[in-house]
């Protein structure tokens, strides 16, 4: 099924988006840095003027509840602002005290002094903000303030953490390869939130970069009319201690805060995650290799953290897996992007594969198009484990969607999911579930398309070039395969796209490759047992 959505962007926030980054890459032209070099100090800032605007509302409801309380005014008081998940900011830590600087002054030292005020008033944030300030001329750092100021006073976090999630984004693509390590496209991480659901509990991702997962996670949950800091308790690890800087930062952004660890996933388990885990979400690395796998035999088994076995090859994409895998409970769901070569990997790694899909995990798989990531062009495919469906009436399926010529196009080379694209592909993964659907995301035009495809009766059903569910025993054939191309096929009078093509031959390519490998066991085996007769 082919749905490609007109290109489409907000013009009062791209007017804003493009002022802030022109700021910022003035900055960069005129300083002579790297973009990782003044990409944290512009997000500090940004920051910086969002915890403002919160501080100040709060200053302002103290002030009036301050006029009838007996105990007088608490405008001063720390606590009063911690309570309500609010930075307390001193008088010369606040963006307009250093907006309203005269270059005259070294603006740089007075906003390295202001952030060191605000880790001190607020400890979850020690060592964590920029202060590298001194670095750029007053000039620079006064037209950068100016800009961001721009940033309607009115705004709520959520408009605030879009504009830091846009520079994540910006960064990422200034910085290349190194800056995907940090982001993942929203609407990426946007599906993800909606099939695994996380309305409450326990939620972690071991590679978190700058928290991406976890500010879309709030988002569900302040969506459906609940209280994030009240429903998730968040848990992170980055390796990273920059990265981890900027994920501490993003949650600062949206009034939430998290139990972020600098730790090498492999090697370090600092949070204990085994089966303590209501959802986890990641975008790991792909095909690292030159693990230390020594280090990881204490670690294998049923109940550790690599219950299926180390995979022989150099490859971490299924330890990663495993990962994920062994950090959920009983119940609990994983939603995490993948290398599509992951789903087809043959030898040790098809093993755990066949491992992993008889433990009757695997809920769904999306196939998802290439040109989606800022610094990959390469397709993906976001996996969706969910621990809890061996005991329902799913245990024996596995629902495959194809979803790459679904998109709209950004740019020339970048594409992103609309929200009612996002929400149908949701809600069809709910249909196939058997639950409620929820139309939060996406609206009537996502309902619509819903409809379209699938009835009034609203009811699940395969559907030739988007989805189908796939039974073990068909999934066994196809040597445990989880790349949905094998499943879902091409719909009625579709041509076959040159992308779609090249997939299939790749797949009919691994195949003639294990035929041949076993061609060639089976003539030296003949061969063997032939000169065995030969020498009687």
């Amino acid at each position: 099924m082919h749905w490609i959505a007109p290109s489409e962007k907000n013009a009062d926030n791209a007017a804003l988006e493009k002022r802030l980054w022109d700021a910022a890459d003035q900055l960069r032209a005129n300083s002579e840095l790297k973009s990782q070099e003044y990409s944290a100090p512009v997000l500090g800032l940004i920051f910086l003027r969002f915890a403002e605007v919160r501080f100040t509302a709060q200053r302002a409801a103290l002030e009036k509840a301050g006029t009838s309380s007996r105990r007088g005014s608490r405008v001063d008081e720390p606590a009063a602002y911690h309570a309500e998940g609010i930075l307390y900011l001193p008088t010369e830590a606040r963006f307009d005290y250093l907006l309203n600087r005269p270059e005259a002054e070294n603006i740089g030292a007075k906003v390295n002094a202001a952030m060191r005020d605000i880790e001190k008033q607020n400890p979850q944030l020690a060592g964590v903000l920029p202060k590298t300030y001194n670095i750029f001329g007053s000039t620079l750092l006064k037209e950068l303030l100016k800009k961001i100021s721009e940033i309607p006073v009115s705004s709520d976090y959520d408009t605030f953490g879009r504009v830091y999630e846009y520079f994540l984004g910006e960064f990422a693509m200034a910085e290349g390869q190194g800056g995907g390590e940090f982001y993942t496209p929203s609407s990426i991480v946007r599906l993800l939130t909606e099939i695994i659901e996380p309305f409450h509990g326990r939620i972690l991702d071991p590679a978190c970069g700058s928290g991406g997962m976890f500010v879309q996670s709030a988002r569900f949950v302040s969506e459906h009319q609940k209280s994030p800091a009240k429903e998730l308790a968040i848990y992170g690890q980055e390796k990273e201690r920059a990265t981890g800087d900027l994920c501490r930062m993003n949650l600062a952004v949206h009034g939430l805060e998290g139990d972020i660890k600098q730790a090498i996933s492999y090697y370090d388990d600092p949070h204990t995650a085994t089966g303590k885990f209501d959802f986890v979400l990641a975008n790991p690395p792909f095909n690292v290799n030159a693990v230390d796998k020594e280090r990881l035999k204490d670690q294998v088994g049923a109940n550790r953290r690599f219950p299926f076995g180390l995979p022989r090859t150099d490859n971490a994409n299924y330890l990663w897996i495993q990962l994920f895998y062994s950090a959920l409970n009983e119940k609990g769901r994983a939603g995490f992007v993948m290398a599509n070569s992951a789903s087809d990997a043959r030898s040790s790694e098809q093993e755990v594969r066949r491992q992993l899909i008889e433990s009757r995990a695997v809920d769904v798989m999306v196939a998802v198009g290439p040109n989606m990531f800022y610094t990959v062009t390469l397709p993906v495919t976001l996996w969706f484990l969910d621990k809890g469906k061996g005991k329902s009436p799913r245990a024996g399926t596995v629902l495959f969607i194809d979803a790459r010529h679904i998109y709209r196009q950004i740019d020339r080379a970048h594409r992103e999911w609309t929200a009612a694209q996002t929400g149908f592909i949701a809600n069809l993964v709910r249909l196939y579930r058997g639950e409620d659907l929820d139309f939060t995301f996406g609206g009537n035009e996502a309902r619509a398309k819903v409809e379209e495809i699938f009835g009034k009766k609203l009811k699940f059903a395969d559907v030739p070039g988007l989805c189908r569910a796939a039974t073990l025993k068909e999934i066994e054939a196809q040597s445990w395969s989880l790349n949905p191309g094998r499943y879902v096929g091409v719909a009625a009078g579709e041509a076959v796209s040159d992308e779609d093509f090249k997939a299939q031959l790749e797949t009919l390519n691994e195949e003639l490759a294990s035929l041949n490998t076993a061609a060639r066991k089976l003539e030296n085996t003949i061969a063997d047992n032939v000169a065995e007769i030969l020498a009687i």
